[in-house]
């Protein structure tokens, strides 16, 4: 039988029986659609965190000297109780490695928090990111305005009562209005708008557009209490090559400073885009372990399923059989036929699966703060898997069909 006449009885199978169709490729297209929907939001992980994350959050050659990791994986109790036993990074701590960098490198001492803002154009609101920042902070996470100008080193010393805020802050305090030379609160105390910053969307949920960044030595830091220890020092160093150089003199000046002994840990940490990363690229490996485990738990399901209904098509065919034997088919014919028809319906399940899993993917991206990316590999693997599984569940059925007596097969009712 040649091979469009075999698609075209399957097609066929398809449309007459639809009931059992549909029970026969359940199985691999809820597995190709959880497929499609795990390797999308992965992907979309992916992208994010190494494009978006490190880059923005973390900042590029950059490294934050803290006294515990920000961004924290499976943490246990004793664990957390030491970090809160290690001293806290202190002001001068932060001197100490501005004096200590090579030229060239760059630093910034900064602290947040969250807390209300308000302005005579509007009271309440969410709550807004206030950060007390010195000057090289801007460049250092490289920050760019859309209007305006940042705080310079004197503004800073001085502390004067300027402030650079977010595009969502501008929207929700100056509605219609220009923010520059304008005034807003933060907790309690007024500041001068001197600049606005582009708009920088989310990370993780975290909206970076409600960030407002004031200097260091301003009562931001009351706000804050940067006063009494920091939140951490930002190093940023001049280029890849000088990245790992630079954290090992900040290494060594701290253990210095907290008199560490040779055998002791470090009671500080030094993070980094690259140990961010690292972090994700395990969970990563999980989320990739799971979203192929269960989508091939489902495969298999969907591969017996589909073997008992082709063993069952061939029951219900083996007079069919007998007589186009009998005409003058070959056994290779009658084999090819059903590994065809098995193939073309586990496809076709496979199909609606990837059209299912990319509105799955869509949708989660809409609704959670979870991004998604359709990979076109993986709708290729899919559809390839699909078929796949169709040629192995349909072997045995189109082997025994092939094996059949021609003057039996037409005996039988």
């Amino acid at each position: 039988m040649p091979l469009f006449e075999a698609v075209r009885l399957a097609l066929g199978t398809l449309r007459v029986q639809k009931l059992k169709s549909f029970f026969t490729l359940i199985g691999v297209t809820i597995s190709v659609m959880f497929l499609i929907a795990v390797v999308s939001i992965v992907q979309g992980m992916n992208r994010y965190v190494e494009e978006d994350f490190a880059g923005k959050f973390l900042g590029v050659n950059t490294f934050n000297l803290r006294r515990f990791p920000d961004i924290q994986n499976d943490v246990t109790e004793d664990e957390w109780k030491a970090w809160q036993r290690r001293p806290k990074i202190q002001v001068d701590d932060a001197l100490a490695v501005r004096e200590a960098l090579p030229p060239g490198s760059r630093w910034a001492m900064h602290d947040v928090t969250r807390t209300d803002a308000s302005s005579p154009f509007a009271q309440g609101g969410p709550k807004v990111m206030a950060e007390a920042a010195t000057p090289e902070y801007f460049l250092i996470k490289d920050l760019a305005l859309s209007k305006g100008r940042v705080y310079n080193e004197q503004e800073d010393a001085l502390g004067a009562p300027v402030i650079v805020i977010g595009q969502e802050v501008a929207e929700r305090y100056f509605p219609s209005l220009d923010p520059i030379g304008r005034e807003i609160r933060i907790h309690r105390f007024p500041f001068t708008v001197i600049g606005v910053l582009e708009k920088q969307g989310t990370v993780f949920g975290l909206a970076l557009d409600r960030q407002v960044i004031a200097p260091f030595h301003s009562e931001m830091s009351r706000i804050t209490g940067a006063r009494n220890n920091l939140y951490g020092v930002v190093v940023q160093a001049p280029n890849p090559a000088a990245f790992g150089g630079l954290e090992e003199i900040v290494r060594e000046l701290m253990r210095k400073r907290h008199r560490l002994g040779p055998a002791e840990g470090d009671d500080f940490v030094l993070e980094s885009s690259e140990s961010a990363l690292s972090q994700w690229r395990t969970i990563r490996k999980f989320m990739v372990m799971a979203g192929i485990f269960l989508p091939a738990i489902g495969l298999v399901v969907g591969a017996i399923v589909i073997m008992n209904i082709m063993l069952v098509a061939v029951a219900e065919r083996t007079r069919e059989i007998g007589i186009r034997k009998s005409l003058g088919a070959r056994r290779r014919d009658i084999l090819a036929q059903f590994l065809v028809e098995s193939a073309t319906l586990s496809s076709m399940g496979a199909l609606i699966g990837v059209g299912l899993g990319v509105t799955l993917a869509e949708v989660v991206a809409k609704v959670s703060p979870l991004p998604a990316a359709v990979a076109p590999w993986s709708i290729v693997l899919a559809v390839a898997v699909g078929g796949g599984v169709g040629v192995v569940a349909g072997a045995y059925p189109a082997s025994r069909a092939s094996r059949l007596d021609p003057i039996l097969a037409m005996r039988s009712e």
